[in-house]
């Protein structure tokens, strides 16, 4: 699929057109690459656990920085070469769907009775429920090899992703998703059922389990508009991925204490239920409110350290408010 050229023409910015324009993008995008040509309905449910669901909020994070980027460094940092452009916008939009696809796998794998057990996700029953839990296992295995496959498409249908930037984005989402990250989040959360954390070790495991992958969100957007990781806009960048990261766990936490179901879309009160640790169970509703408004304080910090223009940083700095504000 080909990339749309993004309008970066200084006006005010309406996020909701923003996010409905780059998320019909991201669906049409992954409606053609989801489950083509999977035999044995496994197609049914990939396309089942991926599609028509979700906030989308990782690939919004990929196209807000990657635009922050083309549009507010300073001229002289510009990519002025046309076919180069396209590439680049290419691979964001490709980054964009395979960030989604790792969340989408690890989603139908936590669900899973081995894992969480759980049979409600996006408001509607879990993967393993309606397909069988081998059927689901399936899916998962290969949303996760799909989402590889994107980010690394073939001389003739990438729009000219330049190799580097290809190997790059990998390298970034491999690390966010495996022991460093995602799956080892998820052991450190399997292995403390039932103990006390201490504020460090919960940190760290929400670091890994939630936050590496929103980190990567922000950093492969980054990588697609060009910037190089000794940067201070890279890193300040990465600073913000990191704070929303651990803001967004906080927030699930308490809508998972004060939500019911049928607004989270999933089962309220699992953790406490099951005896998990969180930042309600440790800091108690209200610190974690405190905690959340802090960690938004500091990704707005590191924004405005970025060297990237305002105007152009404006999606991030809404997505931030977002995810601390919302009430699912």
């Amino acid at each position: 699929m080909s990339a749309v050229p993004m309008n970066f023409e200084s006006q005010p910015l309406d996020m909701n057109l923003w996010s409905q324009n780059h998320l019909a993008r991201v669906e049409q995008a992954l409606s053609q690459w989801v489950g083509d040509g999977a035999p044995a309905g496994l197609g049914d449910a990939m396309r089942y656990a991926v599609l028509d669901g979700g906030k989308r909020l990782r690939p919004l994070l990929v196209l807000a920085a990657y635009e922050a980027v083309c549009s507010g460094a300073p001229a002289s940092a510009v990519v002025d070469d046309a076919a180069l452009r396209a590439g680049l916008g290419e691979a964001a939009l490709r980054a964009a769907c395979a960030v989604e696809l790792i969340h989408a796998y690890s989603l139908v794998h936590d669900d899973m009775p081995c894992m969480d057990n759980d049979v409600l996700r996006r408001g509607k029953p879990t993967v393993h429920v309606v397909f069988g839990e081998a059927q689901a296992m399936l899916a998962g295995d290969a949303m996760q090899a799909l989402a590889f496959e994107v980010l690394t498409p073939d001389a003739g249908e990438g729009a000219g992703v330049p190799a580097d930037l290809q190997a790059r984005l990998v390298r970034i989402l491999a690390r966010a998703s495996g022991q460093a990250g995602m799956a080892g989040g998820q052991a450190i959360d399997l292995a403390s059922v039932g103990q006390a954390l201490d504020e460090a070790t919960l940190r760290d495991m929400h670091r890994r389990k939630t936050g590496a992958l929103l980190r990567a969100s922000v950093q492969m957007g980054a990588a697609c508009g060009g910037l190089q990781a000794d940067c201070v806009a890279w890193q300040a960048l990465t600073a913000y991925g990191h704070a929303m990261g651990l803001a967004f766990q906080i927030v699930d936490d308490v809508l998972d204490a004060t939500q019911p179901s049928d607004t989270l879309g999933k089962t309220a009160g699992k953790d406490a239920d099951a005896n998990k640790p969180t930042y309600v169970s440790l800091l108690g509703l209200d610190g974690a409110r405190q905690e959340a408004d802090a960690l938004l304080a500091q990704a707005l910090s590191a924004l405005s350290r970025s060297g990237l223009a305002d105007a152009a940083l404006q999606p991030l700095s809404d997505l931030a408010h977002r995810i601390v504000h919302r009430d699912h």
